[in-house]
């Protein structure tokens, strides 16, 4: 039914757009089809401010599930995901009078005792903190993340109003399905109130990637830390998404976009343990002045996304699947991930590409406007599907999708989405994983030696394929492309 909808509304936009091109003097405010959709997105756009003022003035966890729908770009209409989105740069602060309530009560101590300078205002505010630069009595510049002091007595109050609100328009809207994200909220809140909990993440990441020299995470000051207290190391850059700033400081853009890709394909793929939050602010990048290098600084690491094992295998070999455009495969471990009939729509929401994109195979070409205006208009179209297929899918796989929208949405502002280099990646993370799995299965001292030739050949294979890709796209390479060329035509 949807489908036919679908088609019908293509046919009729079609046709009033070869007549409205064939008649010069009609007014396009005529025709209902604009009036309607006119109407629709203003309805939108006046709900969608009025949410983001109701999060403003109730704060807290208002706030952040209000950030949570403004990254779900794959599932609602475009003007609540735009005026959603500015929740992340534009929460409420707290006040100084609330800042030094909350460190007496955790630390014992007034700030003039702790700090020889501390900042009032805050570098940033988010919907359960904020964050502000001082410096400890023995010369250490820190970054203190304070909480929001009624946030956690506030929290169950609102998980639970948001929850009958939510009930509520379900009664009068039976398609409407959001009870997982009061599911996911109950889950997840309480984990990213206790900050010591975030410290304990940020010390298991960075122990996790440190081999990746290009990733900083903040160091961790526990003697001044509580559960609502958080000192840390100051660090400082650019936001990720900010292509003058990289400009200006010398950043290779595609370097930036390749390493946060790389690691994030380690943390889903290969590890299992996801930094679920990366949005803009939480996600710096600096130029060090001594090696020249582009750092990543990752903040904020108060939600991550444990991957159960059988879980990422077959999250790993879906996308591997998606890579290589075999759509058995694809509909048998969308089918595993409980995506049931509605694979080819769950194939679509991961990789946010259209299904023919999906079956041409998502490396083959990067993302055109039309196809992201058809992205948009599907969505619209199949919102209940959608919504059903997010309430059968496993739990994990919510906070994936919302990280992979955020990180698309980094990716669109640098202008390298879907490069080529971000697959190869992907698909040498799914290689390892699925080999290092397989080995922890294997008893046979035979077939580990052979699961580990085909994992080296299989590398081996993309890193060949990657020189190739440079090779085009290089002077080099076009110098040798035209130089067998001539060779070429002198033997003939």
């Amino acid at each position: 039914m949807a489908r036919r909808a679908l088609k019908l509304a293509s046919l009729t936009a079609a046709a009033s757009g070869i007549y409205l091109y064939g008649n010069k003097f009609l007014d396009p405010s005529d025709f209902g089809v604009v009036r309607v959709g006119r109407t629709i997105a203003t309805v939108h756009l006046r709900s969608a401010e009025r949410l983001r003022k109701l999060c403003c003035v109730n704060r807290g966890t208002f706030i952040k599930v209000g950030q949570h729908l403004g990254a779900l770009d794959y599932l609602l209409p475009e003007e609540y995901t735009r005026t959603l989105k500015v929740l992340h740069n534009q929460a409420p602060q707290s006040t100084r009078q609330e800042i030094e309530q909350v460190i007496r009560e955790d630390l014992g101590k007034e700030i003039k005792e702790l700090f020889m300078s501390f900042e009032y205002t805050p570098l940033g505010a988010a919907s359960l903190a904020q964050v502000h630069k001082a410096v400890l009595q023995d010369g250490r510049t820190v970054a203190v993340k304070i909480q929001h002091p009624k946030v956690q007595a506030q929290s169950s109050k609102d998980i639970l109003l948001i929850e009958v609100l939510l009930l509520v328009v379900k009664q009068i809207f039976p398609d409407f399905e959001f009870m997982w994200l009061v599911e996911e909220a109950k889950k997840n809140l309480p984990l990213e109130l206790d900050f010591l909990h975030e410290g304990r993440n940020a010390e298991k990441v960075a122990r996790m990637f440190k081999n990746f020299d290009f990733l900083k995470v903040p160091r961790i000051y526990w003697e001044l830390s509580s559960s609502r207290v958080l000192l840390m190391e100051f660090m400082e850059g650019g936001q990720v998404n900010d292509r003058a700033y990289m400009e200006r400081n010398g950043i290779d853009v595609n370097e930036i976009s390749r390493n946060l890709g790389k690691l994030y394909s380690e943390m889903i793929f290969v590890n299992g343990f996801v930094h679920c939050d990366p949005h803009p602010g939480n996600v710096l990048v600096k130029k060090c002045p001594a090696s020249g290098k582009a750092h990543i600084i990752l903040l904020d690491h108060g939600l991550y996304q444990v991957l159960s094992e059988s879980f990422r295998m077959d999250y790993c070999r879906l996308w591997q699947a998606l890579i290589k455009a075999d759509m058995k495969r694809v509909q048998k471990y969308s089918r595993r991930l409980g995506a049931g009939d509605m694979y080819p729509l769950f194939a679509c929401v991961v990789t946010a590409r259209s299904w023919e994109a999906v079956n041409r195979g998502i490396d083959k070409s990067p993302v055109s406007t039309s196809e992201d205006m058809e992205i948009r208009s599907n969505t619209a179209a199949y919102l209940p599907q959608i919504t059903q297929l997010l309430n059968n899918v496993p739990r994990q796989m919510l906070l994936l999708l919302k990280t992979n929208d955020l990180l698309r949405g980094i990716e669109l502002a640098l202008n390298t989405r879907a490069s080529a280099s971000s697959f190869l990646n992907m698909s040498r993370c799914c290689i390892r994983a699925v080999s290092t799995y397989q080995r922890s299965k294997s008893h046979s001292l035979y077939r580990k030696a052979q699961i580990s030739l085909t994992e080296a050949l299989s590398l081996w294979q993309i890193s060949l394929y990657e020189l190739f890709l440079w090779l085009k796209g290089s002077q080099l390479g076009n110098w040798v492309i035209a130089l067998l060329r001539r060779r070429h035509h002198s033997m003939y």
